[in-house]
Protein backbone atom coordinates (compact mmCIF):
# COMPACT_ATOMS: atom_id res chain seq x y z
CA UNK A 1 0.00 0.00 0.00
CA UNK A 2 1.18 3.61 -0.80
CA UNK A 3 1.17 6.41 1.49
CA UNK A 4 -1.30 8.44 1.94
CA UNK A 5 -0.10 12.19 -0.17
CA UNK A 6 -2.31 14.94 0.12
CA UNK A 7 -0.68 16.19 -3.12
CA UNK A 8 -2.26 12.78 -4.44
CA UNK A 9 -5.25 10.82 -3.86
CA UNK A 10 -4.79 6.99 -2.75
CA UNK A 11 -7.59 5.40 -5.27
CA UNK A 12 -8.13 1.80 -4.73
CA UNK A 13 -10.53 2.26 -7.35
CA UNK A 14 -13.12 5.05 -8.98
CA UNK A 15 -16.38 3.92 -10.78
CA UNK A 16 -19.32 5.59 -12.11
CA UNK A 17 -22.72 3.49 -10.94
CA UNK A 18 -25.74 4.17 -8.82
CA UNK A 19 -25.81 4.61 -4.67
CA UNK A 20 -27.30 1.08 -3.02
CA UNK A 21 -27.20 2.46 0.61
CA UNK A 22 -28.72 4.97 2.62
CA UNK A 23 -31.38 7.81 1.62
CA UNK A 24 -29.65 8.33 -1.38
CA UNK A 25 -30.07 4.77 -2.95
CA UNK A 26 -30.88 5.14 -6.65
CA UNK A 27 -29.26 8.22 -7.51
CA UNK A 28 -26.16 8.15 -10.29
CA UNK A 29 -22.66 8.56 -8.49
CA UNK A 30 -19.53 8.00 -8.95
CA UNK A 31 -17.61 6.43 -6.63
CA UNK A 32 -13.86 6.99 -5.04
CA UNK A 33 -12.36 4.50 -2.97
CA UNK A 34 -9.90 5.35 -0.72
CA UNK A 35 -7.09 3.09 0.31
CA UNK A 36 -6.65 1.81 3.92
CA UNK A 37 -9.10 1.69 6.98
CA UNK A 38 -8.52 1.80 10.90
CA UNK A 39 -10.86 -0.64 11.29
CA UNK A 40 -11.05 -4.75 10.14
CA UNK A 41 -14.03 -5.69 10.60
CA UNK A 42 -14.01 -9.94 10.76
CA UNK A 43 -10.41 -9.55 11.15
CA UNK A 44 -7.63 -9.35 13.68
CA UNK A 45 -5.01 -6.85 12.75
CA UNK A 46 -2.69 -9.88 12.55
CA UNK A 47 -5.01 -11.27 9.99
CA UNK A 48 -5.47 -8.43 8.38
CA UNK A 49 -1.28 -8.07 8.16
CA UNK A 50 -1.32 -11.39 7.08
CA UNK A 51 -3.60 -10.63 4.15
CA UNK A 52 -1.56 -7.13 3.18
CA UNK A 53 1.67 -9.07 3.34
CA UNK A 54 0.89 -12.44 0.83
CA UNK A 55 -1.57 -10.09 -1.57
CA UNK A 56 -3.49 -13.37 -2.74
CA UNK A 57 -6.70 -12.16 -2.98
CA UNK A 58 -8.62 -11.81 -6.27
CA UNK A 59 -9.91 -8.49 -6.88
CA UNK A 60 -13.10 -8.33 -5.60
CA UNK A 61 -12.64 -11.35 -3.50
CA UNK A 62 -14.86 -11.98 -0.89
CA UNK A 63 -13.84 -13.95 2.00
CA UNK A 64 -14.26 -15.03 6.09
CA UNK A 65 -11.97 -13.53 7.89
CA UNK A 66 -10.74 -15.24 11.72
CA UNK A 67 -13.00 -13.35 13.78
CA UNK A 68 -15.90 -14.20 11.98
CA UNK A 69 -14.64 -17.90 11.24
CA UNK A 70 -13.96 -17.59 15.48
CA UNK A 71 -17.75 -16.52 16.05
CA UNK A 72 -16.40 -13.39 17.80
CA UNK A 73 -17.86 -11.60 14.12
CA UNK A 74 -20.89 -12.42 12.04
CA UNK A 75 -19.45 -10.72 9.06
CA UNK A 76 -16.24 -9.54 6.97
CA UNK A 77 -15.80 -6.18 5.18
CA UNK A 78 -16.64 -6.97 1.49
CA UNK A 79 -14.38 -4.21 0.38
CA UNK A 80 -11.20 -5.72 2.17
CA UNK A 81 -9.28 -7.11 -1.04
CA UNK A 82 -9.70 -3.19 -2.78
CA UNK A 83 -8.68 -0.96 0.13
CA UNK A 84 -6.17 -3.38 1.72
CA UNK A 85 -3.12 -2.81 -0.32
CA UNK A 86 -4.04 -2.04 -4.16
CA UNK A 87 -4.52 1.51 -3.42
CA UNK A 88 -2.55 4.02 -6.02
CA UNK A 89 -1.85 7.58 -5.44
CA UNK A 90 -3.59 9.15 -8.59
CA UNK A 91 -3.17 13.23 -9.62
CA UNK A 92 -6.29 14.85 -8.85
CA UNK A 93 -6.08 15.55 -12.76
CA UNK A 94 -6.73 11.74 -13.39
CA UNK A 95 -10.92 12.20 -11.86
CA UNK A 96 -11.25 14.87 -14.05
CA UNK A 97 -9.87 13.50 -17.19
CA UNK A 98 -11.77 10.19 -16.23
CA UNK A 99 -15.19 12.61 -15.77
CA UNK A 100 -14.24 13.58 -19.17
CA UNK A 101 -13.67 10.37 -21.13
CA UNK A 102 -16.93 9.13 -19.54
CA UNK A 103 -18.80 11.89 -20.88
CA UNK A 104 -20.78 12.52 -17.31
CA UNK A 105 -17.70 15.59 -16.40
CA UNK A 106 -20.72 18.26 -16.52
CA UNK A 107 -23.24 16.34 -14.70
CA UNK A 108 -21.11 15.80 -11.77
CA UNK A 109 -19.46 19.59 -12.38
CA UNK A 110 -23.64 20.25 -11.77
CA UNK A 111 -24.40 17.80 -8.98
CA UNK A 112 -26.55 15.74 -10.64
CA UNK A 113 -24.14 12.83 -10.38
CA UNK A 114 -23.39 12.51 -6.96
CA UNK A 115 -19.16 12.32 -6.08
CA UNK A 116 -19.04 9.66 -3.05
CA UNK A 117 -15.60 9.56 -1.22
CA UNK A 118 -15.36 6.17 0.37
CA UNK A 119 -12.90 3.53 1.22
CA UNK A 120 -11.47 2.41 3.52
CA UNK A 121 -12.17 4.82 5.67
CA UNK A 122 -11.82 8.40 3.70
CA UNK A 123 -11.73 10.40 6.90
CA UNK A 124 -8.31 9.06 8.05
CA UNK A 125 -6.25 12.60 8.22
CA UNK A 126 -3.65 12.09 5.00
CA UNK A 127 -6.87 11.49 3.32
CA UNK A 128 -9.13 14.46 4.41
CA UNK A 129 -6.33 16.50 3.32
CA UNK A 130 -5.86 15.20 0.00
CA UNK A 131 -9.52 15.63 -0.51
CA UNK A 132 -9.95 19.26 0.58
CA UNK A 133 -7.13 20.35 -1.63
CA UNK A 134 -8.15 17.60 -4.62
CA UNK A 135 -11.68 20.10 -4.20
CA UNK A 136 -9.61 23.56 -4.44
CA UNK A 137 -7.45 22.07 -7.10
CA UNK A 138 -11.14 21.37 -9.37
CA UNK A 139 -12.42 24.89 -8.39
CA UNK A 140 -9.14 26.76 -9.98
CA UNK A 141 -9.19 23.90 -12.57
CA UNK A 142 -12.46 24.79 -13.86
CA UNK A 143 -11.97 28.61 -12.95
CA UNK A 144 -9.22 28.48 -15.86
CA UNK A 145 -10.59 26.09 -17.97
CA UNK A 146 -14.63 25.59 -17.94
CA UNK A 147 -15.76 29.39 -16.35
CA UNK A 148 -18.72 27.84 -15.09
CA UNK A 149 -18.10 26.77 -11.66
CA UNK A 150 -18.49 23.40 -9.51
CA UNK A 151 -21.36 22.68 -7.78
CA UNK A 152 -20.90 19.36 -6.83
CA UNK A 153 -22.48 17.63 -4.62
CA UNK A 154 -20.41 15.45 -2.08
CA UNK A 155 -20.81 12.41 -0.23
CA UNK A 156 -18.50 10.77 2.50
CA UNK A 157 -19.26 7.29 3.74
CA UNK A 158 -17.26 6.79 7.33
CA UNK A 159 -17.73 4.19 10.13
CA UNK A 160 -18.09 6.97 12.22
CA UNK A 161 -14.86 6.90 14.31
CA UNK A 162 -12.71 9.43 13.47
CA UNK A 163 -13.09 13.19 13.72
CA UNK A 164 -13.91 15.32 10.43
CA UNK A 165 -11.82 18.56 10.46
CA UNK A 166 -13.64 21.96 9.19
CA UNK A 167 -12.30 21.94 6.11
CA UNK A 168 -13.89 18.96 4.65
CA UNK A 169 -16.71 18.81 7.11
CA UNK A 170 -17.70 22.27 5.55
CA UNK A 171 -17.05 20.75 2.03
CA UNK A 172 -19.58 17.62 2.47
CA UNK A 173 -23.24 17.99 1.22
CA UNK A 174 -24.02 14.58 2.80
CA UNK A 175 -22.32 12.49 5.68
CA UNK A 176 -23.37 8.58 5.23
CA UNK A 177 -21.80 7.52 8.88
CA UNK A 178 -22.16 3.44 9.35
CA UNK A 179 -21.43 2.76 13.15
CA UNK A 180 -20.17 -0.83 13.63
CA UNK A 181 -22.16 -2.96 16.20
CA UNK A 182 -20.33 -5.82 17.82
CA UNK A 183 -20.90 -8.06 15.00
CA UNK A 184 -18.38 -6.30 13.33
CA UNK A 185 -15.82 -8.09 15.82
CA UNK A 186 -14.37 -4.75 16.62
CA UNK A 187 -13.86 -4.04 20.41
CA UNK A 188 -15.88 -0.95 21.80
CA UNK A 189 -13.53 1.65 22.33
CA UNK A 190 -12.25 0.72 18.26
CA UNK A 191 -16.41 1.38 16.89
CA UNK A 192 -17.68 4.20 19.50
CA UNK A 193 -16.35 7.28 19.57
CA UNK A 194 -18.67 9.49 21.09
CA UNK A 195 -17.56 13.20 20.06
CA UNK A 196 -17.31 12.19 16.47
CA UNK A 197 -20.67 11.17 16.36
CA UNK A 198 -21.91 13.99 18.22
CA UNK A 199 -20.00 16.36 15.57
CA UNK A 200 -21.05 14.22 12.80
CA UNK A 201 -25.01 15.58 13.94
CA UNK A 202 -23.69 18.91 13.83
CA UNK A 203 -23.98 18.87 9.73
CA UNK A 204 -27.07 19.96 8.26
CA UNK A 205 -27.07 16.54 6.10
CA UNK A 206 -26.25 13.33 7.73
CA UNK A 207 -27.37 9.85 8.42
CA UNK A 208 -26.75 6.88 10.04
CA UNK A 209 -27.27 3.45 8.55
CA UNK A 210 -27.16 0.73 10.78
CA UNK A 211 -27.01 -3.04 8.94
CA UNK A 212 -28.51 -5.64 11.34
CA UNK A 213 -29.63 -8.54 11.20
CA UNK A 214 -31.36 -9.53 14.06
CA UNK A 215 -33.66 -7.97 16.42
CA UNK A 216 -30.51 -8.25 18.93
CA UNK A 217 -28.90 -5.93 16.52
CA UNK A 218 -31.50 -3.45 16.82
CA UNK A 219 -31.60 -3.36 20.13
CA UNK A 220 -27.87 -2.80 20.85
CA UNK A 221 -27.86 0.46 17.70
CA UNK A 222 -30.50 1.75 20.57
CA UNK A 223 -28.62 0.93 23.67
CA UNK A 224 -24.76 1.60 22.47
CA UNK A 225 -25.86 4.72 19.97
CA UNK A 226 -29.50 6.07 19.52
CA UNK A 227 -30.26 6.96 23.02
CA UNK A 228 -27.07 7.56 24.73
CA UNK A 229 -25.83 10.18 21.95
CA UNK A 230 -29.87 11.38 21.23
CA UNK A 231 -29.89 10.21 17.55
CA UNK A 232 -32.81 11.58 15.98
CA UNK A 233 -34.89 8.36 14.66
CA UNK A 234 -36.11 10.45 11.32
CA UNK A 235 -32.25 10.60 10.59
CA UNK A 236 -31.10 6.87 11.25
CA UNK A 237 -32.28 4.02 8.59
CA UNK A 238 -31.88 -0.20 8.70
CA UNK A 239 -30.99 -1.82 5.54
CA UNK A 240 -30.89 -5.83 6.47
CA UNK A 241 -27.91 -7.90 6.32
CA UNK A 242 -27.47 -10.19 3.51
CA UNK A 243 -25.06 -13.21 2.26
CA UNK A 244 -27.03 -13.49 -1.00
CA UNK A 245 -29.53 -12.08 -3.19
CA UNK A 246 -31.29 -15.36 -2.94
CA UNK A 247 -32.36 -13.73 0.51
CA UNK A 248 -33.55 -10.21 -0.73
CA UNK A 249 -36.99 -10.34 -0.32
CA UNK A 250 -37.58 -12.36 3.06
CA UNK A 251 -34.72 -9.78 4.69
CA UNK A 252 -36.26 -6.90 3.04
CA UNK A 253 -39.53 -7.35 4.51
CA UNK A 254 -38.18 -8.47 7.63
CA UNK A 255 -36.54 -4.85 8.02
CA UNK A 256 -39.47 -3.05 7.19
CA UNK A 257 -41.41 -5.05 9.95
CA UNK A 258 -39.18 -4.01 12.11
CA UNK A 259 -39.04 -0.18 11.22
CA UNK A 260 -42.55 -0.19 11.86
CA UNK A 261 -41.81 -1.73 15.45
CA UNK A 262 -38.94 0.55 16.59
CA UNK A 263 -39.79 3.92 13.75
CA UNK A 264 -36.31 4.23 11.97
CA UNK A 265 -36.42 4.36 8.28
CA UNK A 266 -36.18 0.88 6.88
CA UNK A 267 -34.54 0.84 3.56
CA UNK A 268 -33.88 -2.26 1.20
CA UNK A 269 -30.61 -3.44 0.06
CA UNK A 270 -29.01 -2.74 -3.55
CA UNK A 271 -25.97 -4.77 -3.98
CA UNK A 272 -23.50 -2.65 -5.87
CA UNK A 273 -20.41 -4.46 -7.64
CA UNK A 274 -17.53 -2.27 -6.93
CA UNK A 275 -15.39 -4.51 -9.41
CA UNK A 276 -17.57 -5.05 -12.29
CA UNK A 277 -19.45 -1.65 -12.13
CA UNK A 278 -22.79 -3.56 -12.36
CA UNK A 279 -26.07 -3.54 -10.28
CA UNK A 280 -27.79 -6.53 -9.07
CA UNK A 281 -30.91 -5.58 -7.83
Amino acid sequence: MSKIEKTQLLISSDFYSVQGEGFSTGVPSYFVRLGNCNLTCGMSRLFANKLMKEKTLENGELFEGDLHAEGKATWTCDSTSQWLWRGENKPFQHLIDRWKEEGIYEDIKSGLIHIIWTGGEPTIKGHQEAITSFTNYWNQYDFKNEHTGVQAYYEIETNGTIYIGDELFNDLDQINCSPKLSNSGMTEKQRIVPEVIKRIMKHSNYQFKFVVSNEEDIQEMFRDFIKPLNIPLQRVCCMPGMDSQDQFHERTQWVLEMAKKYRFIGLTRLHISAWDKTLDV
